[in-house]
């Protein structure tokens, strides 16, 4: 596993469910770019939609799907990204879901960044491993600085 710079400064509540637990150990993980620790967090039949809908990681909007389809998304949303700084603002869970509104700020090599506000839903199993995460955010609405 490499180190990589980032930070999760959490403002919402920090009271135990196991929805939100795992959002923070995803968190944690991608941040410390642990790869494996992050695809150990979910269930053999997870999806991931980040965004939901079309978008340059998911042309057709289908999301992606199962062990290969998580490990293709780590490939191309998270390991290219050099810093992640995450502030979550509200948590709210409910049953076997957490919501939290958050803003995600990614550096990249070049020291470009990219800052959106998004809303993501975690859902996850009888054993605490995600089933699902949706990211809704709006790609007009990212916040884009480049170091030239």
């Amino acid at each position: 596993m490499s180190l990589r710079p980032g930070s999760v400064t959490w403002l919402a509540t920090d009271e135990p469910h196991p929805a939100r637990d795992a959002q923070r150990n995803a968190l944690r993980c991608a941040i410390s770019a642990d790869k494996q620790g992050w695809l150990d967090l979910w269930a053999d039949d997870c999806e991931i939609f980040d965004p939901v809908g079309p978008s340059l990681f998911d042309a057709d909007g289908t999301g992606h799907h199962g062990r290969a389809g998580i490990e293709h998304f780590w490939d191309v949303a998270i390991a290219p990204v050099a810093r992640f700084d995450v502030e979550v603002r509200t948590s709210y869970a409910s049953g076997d879901s957490a919501a939290q509104e958050a803003t995600f700020t990614t550096t990249f090599d070049d020291g470009s960044r990219a800052e959106v506000d998004l809303v993501t839903v975690y859902r996850v199993d009888e054993a605490g491993l995600i089933v699902s995460m949706r990211a809704y955010w709006e790609l007009d609405k990212v916040r884009v600085s480049s170091t030239s």
